[in-house]
């Protein structure tokens, strides 16, 4: 029972009759600009079907674009201790095993690329060099799309957030932040469902509607996770 009601919701995904894998089903909900496209088997793939009921993906091959997830945990993503986890060790927390001599110097590597995205006393917004602002929380999944829920008035909704940040509106500047992050954790609320997903969940004819919407954005919030971030402070890097 527990294996019926808990277990991860996958999507195989078919070109034609050939099996080609499976994925995540937030890169069948996620809102997208353009063609809905996978990463799969070592190339992209174009969403041209889904059969919510019977969790299947009917693709076909393109040159490019395609995106991957990959989580054990369906909607949820990586938690936030997890993804704090990983920002401990860009900060310089070694892992409490034997590391290699390469896993070593990947792992310096890995910490000089991102020491400009991780903040030991709170968390950072920053604009990349291609223009693209991004607040990286290192909340997990769960918190930031809450989180994106939440501010829903400045987050980009092309591409909006992912386990480790959030992408925000490019003409957002640091004094109408701290207006908007002022009474946020008064008001925060459940990250939006797309309704199509409704047929993915068990037993969703035997609920009303309104009913299996607010089950499935309650799984997928972390309201604790979400008021966490938002009480740390926030340091703005090459904003103008």
């Amino acid at each position: 029972m527990t294996a019926v009601f808990l277990g991860v919701p996958e999507f195989t995904v078919l070109a034609g009759r050939n099996e080609i894998g499976k994925v995540d089903p937030y890169l069948l909900v996620e809102e997208v600009q353009g063609p809905r496209r996978l990463l799969l088997s070592g190339r992209s793939w174009q969403v041209t079907y889904i059969d919510w009921k019977r969790r299947r993906c009917f693709v076909e091959p393109v040159e490019s674009g395609g995106r991957a997830r990959w989580t054990n945990t369906g909607f949820a993503g990586t938690s936030l201790e997890l993804t704090r986890a990983m920002r401990e060790v860009l900060l310089g927390a070694d892992p409490p095993v034997k590391l290699t001599r390469r896993a070593v110097d990947q792992l310096a590597d890995q910490r000089e690329k991102c020491s400009s995205l991780v903040h030991p006393g709170g968390n950072v917004i920053m604009r990349a060099d291609d223009g693209d602002l991004k607040w990286w929380t290192w909340a997990g999944f769960r918190a930031n799309a809450t989180l994106t829920a939440t501010l829903s008035e400045v987050t980009d909704p092309g591409h909006r957030f992912n386990d480790q940040y959030i992408r925000l509106r490019e003409d957002l500047t640091p004094a109408a932040w701290r207006e908007l992050i002022a009474d946020a954790e008064s008001r925060l609320c459940l990250p939006e469902v797309n309704k199509k997903a409704l047929d993915g969940l068990k037993f969703s004819e035997a609920l009303p509607e309104r009913l299996a919407v607010a089950t499935l954005a309650a799984r997928l919030a972390d309201l604790d996770g979400a008021r966490r971030v938002i009480e740390e402070p926030t340091r703005f890097v090459s904003v103008v």
